[in-house]
């Protein structure tokens, strides 16, 4: 199984636009900004939550909005702020806004099969 990356747009409520390159992957729930993407973006964070890493590791991190742009769609999503040395992630919550899954077999991006039930 390889590493997959994905390139995106976010942008602000100020207006601002960044170019990322997104760790696309199954596991976090939610997408995570690097510092100096989302200070850039002039995000502020709106709550707190916290998360488990890999290792079962507990931490707090504050969370924001955004808006993302992806090859397959766009929409408004949760990020992460992350924090010094944080990667950009692409999480599961961003991809069901966006109507999308990953297929584990070929790691590409997919429609989501979409239910009204």
């Amino acid at each position: 199984m390889g590493v997959t990356y994905i390139d995106g747009e976010v942008r602000g409520s100020n207006g601002t636009r960044e170019t990322v390159h997104l760790f696309l992957d199954s596991g976090p729930m939610y997408s995570l900004l690097p510092m100096t993407t989302w200070q850039a973006l002039g995000l502020k964070p709106k709550r707190k939550a916290i998360f488990r890493l890999a290792d079962g590791t507990p931490v707090e991190r504050e969370i924001s909005e955004c808006h993302i742009t992806l090859p397959q769609g766009d929409g408004h999503t949760p990020v992460i702020l992350g924090l010094e040395g944080d990667e950009a992630l692409l999480g599961v919550v961003t991809l069901e806004i966006l109507g999308l899954v990953l297929n584990p077999f070929n790691r590409t991006l997919q429609p989501m099969r979409m239910l009204l039930a």
